[in-house]
């Protein structure tokens, strides 16, 4: 049985990082948020410390290390963004590895300092890419591995999944902190993609407000057509009840993974205790691509661009 800390408890994604360590048969000690809404403890761990200050909970992690060295194994990290990089060298320099939600950082040259910290440490830092662990998504890599080596597909890319007013008010909307659009909701589909289509080639951006971004990556064996937004005006209108469209076409024939996200958190958890986790190196291409994305100047809309991009848009293209 490995012991977990974890920060961020009262966030949307907490509960799934709960369940995989409960569920592969280990045990949450300490967690810490600043928030105290974290009623959801009491049906995983409800024995564990819990910490509102960051002060107490650093306090605590070192009494633990005290006090027993191997008592406590990992730190799992569900803060917002930009704490990330901080949350992680917290972790490495208590002498505990760190599981990270995506994005893992928002800038590259954060990667290659966590690595010196990594050497100095012996402690690994692993990150959660759980689309590479999707059956579907398994089976499309082998596809593509097998087809001819010179092959290159088309691919379409379409992510709405609709946010409030309160995204907007909360850390989310503010870009140096979420690393915007792509980065916050984007980044595990550029990895997916490179992971199966191989490096990027060209990277154009059409399109890059608070609510929406598009554009177009030359991958090795694919040509992407991309758009991802969190504003429900743009869903079909099929979907505009569900308020969720996602959809991946690879030369016109729908790629279905709609399931299977269920447990996907869980085997990503088995992963990582299997010693076979996704590290550093694993999470740095879809880094450097959304933190280009998000720097890139925009190009007018040619006949590469997303068919969701709007008419108004297409007539300004620079226009928020």
């Amino acid at each position: 049985m490995k012991k977990f800390a974890l920060l961020g408890l009262a966030g949307y994604i907490a509960p799934r990082h709960l369940k995989a360590i409960k569920d592969t048969g280990n045990e949450l000690v300490a967690a810490l948020d600043k928030f105290d809404s974290v009623g959801v403890m009491d049906s995983y761990f409800p024995d564990a410390d819990f910490f509102t200050e960051y002060e107490r909970f650093d306090r605590h992690i070192a009494k633990i290390k005290r006090e027993s060295d191997d008592s406590l194994d990992y730190i799992s990290i569900c803060t917002p963004n930009y704490l990330h990089d901080s949350h992680i060298r917290m972790a490495l320099r208590s002498g505990v590895n760190a599981i990270c939600e995506k994005p893992l950082v928002l800038n590259p040259w954060n990667v290659e300092a966590l690595k010196d910290i990594e050497k100095e440490t012996g402690k690994r830092v692993f990150t959660i890419l759980q689309l590479r662990l999707h059956p579907a998504i398994i089976e499309l890599k082998k596809k593509i591995d097998s087809s001819e080596k010179d092959k290159v597909f088309d691919v379409d890319l379409t992510y709405i999944t609709s946010r409030g007013s309160w995204y907007y008010a909360s850390w989310k909307g503010e870009d140096d902190k979420s690393g915007g659009i792509a980065s916050n909701i984007g980044i595990h589909f550029f990895d997916m993609l490179m992971w199966i289509f191989g490096g990027v080639e060209e990277n154009i951006v059409y399109q890059r407000s608070h609510d929406r971004a598009s554009g177009y990556l030359k991958l090795k064996k694919a040509r992407v057509k991309w758009f991802l937004s969190i504003n429900s005006e743009v869903l079909p209108e099929q979907y505009k009840e569900q308020r969720t469209y996602r959809s991946i076409t690879v030369d016109g024939e729908e790629v279905e993974f709609s399931g299977g996200f269920t447990d996907l958190h869980t085997h990503s958890y088995k992963h990582i205790l299997e010693g076979d986790g996704f590290g550093l190196d694993d999470a740095l291409p879809s880094i450097e691509l959304a933190y280009e994305i998000r720097n890139k100047e925009l190009t007018k809309p040619d006949k590469n661009s997303h068919k969701f991009i709007s008419k108004e848009q297409r007539k300004h293209p620079f226009k928020k």
